[in-house]
C-alpha cells in the first residue's frame, strides 16, 4: 500500500476516538445534570423539629459501689451453762424492743439450789447473830476481868468468822439469783432480729449465740471509694444508691474511714440509709454522690440513639440531608443528656424521629424547639 494512504488512515482512525471520546462526555455531563434534578425534586422523608447544644447547670456525681450492712449488730447469746432451751419468742425479721423476753431456759434445777443457797443464808445469819451478841457481851465484861483475855479473844474471832460465813452465803445466794435471771434471754435494745440459732430442746454451753439484732433496725451502705477522690467527699452529702433489683434509695454521708485498703486503694464510706427502704443487709448496690455542680452541653434524649452500645445523632446538612454521627455522651438530667464529644456546638441534629430516618436521607427542617432555653 502506498505511503500516503497510512497516514490517511491514521488520521481517521484518531479522529474516531475523538468524536467518540466527545460523545461519552456530553452523555456523563447530560446524565449527572439529570441526576441533579432529580436530587433537587427528590421530597422530604420526613417533616423533622431540629435542634443544637444546649448549656445547662447539670450535678457533678461520683460513681461507686459497695455492700449495705447493718450501722450495729449485736450478737445475744446465753450465759446460763448446760441448761435446756425451753422456748424461743422471736423469729428472723421480727422488731423487738429493749428488754423484751427472747428465750427462756429450764430453771428447775436453779430454783432448787437457790431454796438450798437462801436456807444456807438463814443459818448464817442466824450463827452471826449469835456471834455478835456473844462478841458485844465479852467486850463489856472485859473491863471487869469477869471473863479471861483468851476468852474474850475466842469470842472476837468467832464473830468474825460468823461474819465471813454470812457473806459468803450471801454471794452464793446472789450468784443463783443471777442464774435464775439468766435463765431468761433478753432484747438488749431496740432493733430487728436478723439471725437465729436458737432450736427447743438444745442443751447449750454459756456463750453459745442464740439470735443477732440489728440495732434499731439501721442499716447503712459502706461505698468504696477510690483513694484519690475521697478528698471529694464530707459528711452530709447527698447520695444516691439503687440496691440490686430494688428502688433508687437517698442517703447522707455519715463518716468517712480513716484508712486506705492497701490492697484495693480503696477507703470507704459510710452512708445512713432511711428506715422502711426496700434495702436488707447483705445486699450489694452501686450509687453516686453529688459533689458539686457545673456546664454542661446537652441534647433532648429523645435526639440520642442507642445502636450496638453506641450512642448516635441525626446530624441535618446544609443540603437538608441527614447523616448518623457517632457522639460521647455522659451526664443525664430529666429529659436531656451531656454530650461529651462527637459533635460541634453550631451542629443541628434531629429532635426526635431520627429512628426512622436512614443516612442520606432528605428532611423537611422546622423550628428548633429548644431556641430559647
Amino acid at each position: 500500500m502506498p505511503k500516503i494512504s497510512r497516514t490517511l488512515a491514521a488520521t481517521l482512525i484518531l479522529a474516531t476516538l475523538a468524536a467518540t471520546a466527545l460523545a461519552v462526555t456530553r452523555h456523563g455531563l447530560g446524565r449527572a445534570a439529570d441526576d441533579a434534578a432529580v436530587t433537587a425534586t427528590t421530597p422530604p422523608v420526613l417533616a423533622v423539629a431540629a435542634t443544637t447544644l444546649q448549656p445547662i447547670t447539670l450535678p457533678v456525681r461520683l460513681g461507686a459501689s459497695g455492700n449495705i450492712m447493718a450501722w450495729q449488730e449485736a450478737s445475744i447469746g446465753t450465759e446460763a451453762d448446760g441448761l435446756r432451751l425451753t422456748t424461743v419468742r422471736v423469729n428472723v425479721g421480727d422488731v423487738v424492743r429493749h428488754g423484751e423476753l427472747l428465750a427462756t431456759f429450764a430453771a428447775d434445777t436453779i430454783k432448787a439450789e437457790l431454796a438450798q443457797d437462801r436456807a444456807t443464808l438463814a443459818e448464817a445469819e442466824a450463827l452471826f447473830a449469835e456471834a455478835r451478841d456473844t462478841a458485844r457481851r465479852a467486850r463489856e465484861l472485859q473491863s471487869s476481868g469477869a471473863l479471861s483475855a483468851q476468852h474474850i479473844h475466842r469470842a472476837m474471832i468467832a464473830e468474825r468468822t460468823a461474819g465471813a460465813r454470812l457473806a459468803a452465803a450471801r454471794a452464793a445466794e446472789q450468784k443463783q439469783r443471777l442464774r435464775l435471771a439468766q435463765t431468761r434471754v433478753l432484747a438488749p435494745g431496740d432493733g430487728v432480729i436478723s439471725a437465729r440459732s436458737a432450736s427447743v430442746g438444745a442443751v447449750l454451753p454459756a456463750g453459745q449465740e442464740l439470735f443477732r439484732l440489728i440495732r434499731h433496725g439501721r442499716l447503712e451502705w459502706r461505698a468504696e471509694v477510690a483513694a484519690s477522690d475521697l478528698a471529694k467527699l464530707k459528711p452530709g452529702q447527698v447520695v444516691r444508691l439503687t440496691p440490686v433489683g430494688g428502688a433508687t434509695i437517698e442517703g447522707r454521708i455519715r463518716a468517712l474511714a480513716p484508712w486506705v485498703d492497701l490492697r484495693t486503694r480503696n477507703g470507704l464510706a459510710y452512708v445512713d440509709l432511711p428506715a422502711g427502704t426496700s434495702a436488707q443487709a447483705g445486699m450489694f448496690a452501686r450509687g453516686e454522690f453529688e459533689i458539686g455542680a457545673g456546664q454542661a452541653l446537652t441534647l433532648p434524649q429523645t435526639a440520642v440513639l442507642l445502636r450496638d452500645g453506641f450512642s448516635y445523632v441525626r446530624c441535618i446538612g446544609a443540603d437538608a440531608r441527614v447523616i448518623r454521627t457517632k457522639v460521647s455522651v455522659g451526664r443525664r438530667a430529666g429529659d436531656r443528656i451531656e454530650i461529651t464529644a462527637g459533635i460541634d456546638t453550631s451542629a443541628r441534629v434531629v429532635a426526635s424521629g431520627g429512628a426512622f430516618l436512614g443516612d442520606g436521607d432528605p428532611v423537611l427542617v422546622l423550628d428548633d424547639p429548644s431556641a430559647g432555653h
